[in-house]
């Protein structure tokens, strides 16, 4: 393919960059992992805390974030910051992770989300195509997650005029529609005597277990113990809200970078933190916190047993009834199909930087003739199908997850030793309450990653060993630089 441009386009505004933030922050986590949280806490008070803790973390990580982007409005972002303050080993970790497993575990498990809510409306789809013992099934629905998949990239391939467009409508679609979730929640909800009876003992926490045989094990949390169980189970909201950080991968093509990227992160965190607590106080409106896993009604199971966890499913039944199911089914096919599209648009552009530096596959550097990384796109979206057919992107995400947090706390730190090492570089935009928001956002978020530690060990550790595994592929790139 002939390269005709050596540098992206910028062509993206403020709106384009916002709607990127948001789109890619809000997938399918905030319909279900509120029932997860549930059994780990089991206080309606202590939930709307997680959730405003994680929406603070968000938004102080955006705002230190928007000085990086300022100074460097290069295309790859994070990666590029990390580097200029960490060098180049520390940044390729970070990118080899992004593409191992951080960006293309979502693409798929996003992608497979997006499938099975399909599946509601075409039952075919449950289908099995073959299996390999009991380990291995092959679904029609993994088929959908791949094509669904391809099509996106296909999309992006055409232009990044293409992609904003559909960025935007489809967050345009998927925030009408929760607010109009919120609204109707709450409207219909507080008819009931749900929301008195979820916050009449809001502060009183617990562990909920369901064991294999059938039995339920309830432990009462307090002190540590419910500090600990927090610091785990906050982890299902911080994943719901990741992602903020993809705007500054396609830097590079966003007109007036130094002001527009600040000012997106900060929109767009802002909006999809408010959009989240909201909801929650509408599933708590609309549905018993405590429930029983056995019981044959939506309220009976509660929060805590919604039906596979589709806690968006189960208020929205309460809503609409049975059309409810299909309305939600809607909207997180909206929703998970719009995350995507800001997904792979921005993925292939850090890969694009990397290449850039001889730390990944030569030809990814190569700009089609709508001046995009389209050999880049491909080969994130290869992987990505990869692990749509493995079906192990859910224990890869698992794995990432506690080293995606330690690349936040480095990137964020690396503020304070550019602030030291380059004193006289321009920063059009100052990280705001710097030093004491960015010292916060450290503290809480390693706070957090010594709970995983503690409370996750094997998950974390595995974590590690997929960054870990990294380190010779940097030095097979390096020699074959040389």
């Amino acid at each position: 393919m002939e390269v005709e441009k050596t540098e992206l386009k910028r062509s993206l505004g403020l709106i384009d960059a916002t709607s990127l933030v948001a789109g890619s922050m809000i997938g399918s986590g905030i319909f279900l992992v509120t029932a997860a949280m549930a059994r780990d806490v089991g206080s309606a008070g202590w939930i709307l805390v997680i959730w405003l803790l994680t929406g603070l973390l968000t938004m102080s990580a955006a705002l230190s974030y928007g000085e990086l982007a300022g100074m460097m409005p290069n295309a790859g972002g994070q990666y590029v910051y990390i580097q200029r303050a960490y060098g180049k080993l520390i940044s390729f970790l970070y990118g080899w992770t992004v593409f191992t497993v951080i960006q293309t575990g979502v693409i798929a498990a996003v992608a497979v989300a997006f499938a099975n809510y399909t599946a509601v409306f075409f039952p075919i789809l449950e289908g099995k195509i073959f299996s390999v013992g009991k380990s291995f099934v092959f679904t029609n629905k993994q088929v959908v997650a791949m094509l669904s998949i391809i099509l996106l990239t296909y999309i992006n391939t055409k232009g990044v005029k293409n992609g904003k467009v559909i960025q935007l409508i489809f967050t345009t679609a998927k925030l009408l529609a929760l607010f109009a979730l919120i609204i109707l929640g709450l409207y219909v909800g507080l008819k009931s005597d749900v929301f008195t009876t979820n916050f009449s003992n809001m502060w009183n926490a617990s562990k909920t277990v369901l064991e294999e045989n059938g039995t339920i094990t309830i432990t009462k949390l307090s002190g540590v113990a419910l500090l600990g169980a927090m610091g785990a189970t906050i982890i299902n909201s911080l994943f719901s809200s990741d992602a903020w950080n993809n705007v500054t991968f396609i830097a590079g093509e966003i007109r007036d970078p130094k002001k527009n990227i600040p000012r997106s992160l900060f929109l767009g965190t802002l909006l999809v933190t408010i959009i989240y607590i909201l909801a929650n106080v509408a599933y708590l409106t609309l549905l018993p916190l405590h429930g029983n896993p056995t019981a044959g009604s939506i309220a009976q199971n509660g929060i805590m047993f919604a039906s596979q966890d589709r806690v968006g499913a189960a208020a929205a039944s309460v809503i609409m009834g049975n059309f409810g199911v299909f309305a939600m089914a809607g909207l997180i096919m909206i929703s998970t199909f719009g995350c995507n599209s800001g997904l792979i648009l921005s993925g292939g552009r850090l890969f694009f930087a990397m290449a850039n530096d001889a730390l990944f596959f030569k030809n990814a550097k190569e700009l089609n003739k709508f001046q995009v990384p389209e050999k880049a796109l491909w080969l994130q979206c290869l992987w990505a199908c990869v692990l749509c057919i493995s079906g192990k992107y859910g224990d890869l995400l698992t794995y990432a997850t506690f080293a995606s947090l330690l690349f936040y706390i480095l990137t964020i730190g690396g503020l304070f030793i550019l602030r030291k090492k380059e004193p006289h570089t321009q920063r059009p935009y100052k990280a705001f309450g710097y030093p004491f928001v960015p010292i916060l956002y450290i503290v809480l978020t390693t706070l957090i990653c010594f709970c995983l530690l503690k409370y996750d060990t094997r998950n974390t550790m595995l974590g590690l060993v997929i960054v870990g595994l990294g380190i010779p592929v940097y030095y097979l790139f390096l020699n074959k630089k040389e």
